[in-house]
């Protein structure tokens, strides 16, 4: 067991350009493209988990536990990236590998992020009134007039620049935990130091992740609504809902892509899978 605060020592790491924000997002595409079944397995069954949990009896606690289990969760997908890059294939079984990995030093990283957002979210009724928590706890939609006004946009982005510190400190924490043997407390201060350090990149990542994750998803919805009918479903059904599990599933593998990039820079990945 790894004791909440345990650093043996200074985990070091490397600052990288801006550039490398696109390669995190590009050599994680080129992993998923080499095995895209089972990475949309392990995909797929996560987020049924997390429906579950949801939509269960007790869907309180369902949302409690699946912020708390989430980098339980996020080391499975690291493991299935680390098993692939030599030379094995993402498995099933490896999306519950936290589970039996330093798992009391990953819990309080879900406590951390399950607290984190929750302030975030909560925020954002500085801005709004608490026009956009109502809506985000399954309250009533917001009237037009609101829409229109612009402060839900204002209020999102307030409560995402809110989120951000909690987002940098658990982006690497996970990795440190499990393939470092650090505490949790260690991997959420040098995951934030390290992402800091290396803004450029991060910020080129995040931009691109707004783009493809963000952007041209809500265009290929607004087409769908447009064409409405069967068109619109085929675009929606056949080309939004796949292109989606697509991106989440590279966006998912990114993750370790960027801590190996920014962690053991001088490590040759043991595939020769490149980026495309």
């Amino acid at each position: 067991m790894t004791p909440l605060d345990a650093s043996p020592a200074a985990i070091p790491f490397v600052r990288r350009d801006a550039r490398r924000g696109i390669f995190w997002l590009r050599r994680a595409y080129a992993m998923f493209r080499a095995a895209p079944l089972p990475w949309l397995l392990l995909l797929v069954t996560y987020y049924v988990l997390v429906a579950l949990a949801e939509l269960g009896p007790w869907p309180s606690l369902g949302k409690l536990a699946a912020s708390i289990l989430k980098p339980v969760f996020a080391v499975g997908f690291l493991a299935a990236a680390w098993s692939q890059e030599r030379g094995g294939r993402p498995a099933l079984g490896d999306l519950f590998r936290g589970f039996r990995s330093n798992l009391w030093a990953l819990l309080p990283l879900g406590l951390v992020f399950f607290a984190g957002m929750t302030l975030a979210v909560s925020a954002t009724s500085l801005v709004d009134g608490g026009a956009l928590l109502t809506w985000f706890s399954g309250g009533e939609e917001p009237g037009e007039q609101v829409q229109r006004s612009g402060m839900l946009q204002l209020a999102f982005l307030f409560g995402l620049i809110c989120a951000l510190p909690t987002l940098l400190a658990l982006w690497f924490a996970p990795a440190l935990v499990v393939f470092h043997d650090a505490g949790a407390l260690s991997a959420l201060w040098t995951s934030l130091r390290a992402a800091l350090a290396n803004w450029r990149p991060v910020s080129v990542f995040g931009l691109a992740v707004l783009f493809y994750g963000g952007v041209l998803p809500a265009l290929g919805a607004t087409v769908a609504r447009l064409l409405g009918g069967s068109a619109g479903t085929i675009i929606g059904v056949g080309v939004v809902f796949p292109y989606l599990l697509v991106f989440l599933a590279t966006f998912q593998i990114a993750d370790y892509v960027a801590y190996r990039d920014v962690f053991h820079a001088d490590e040759t990945p043991a595939t020769n899978d490149q980026a495309g």
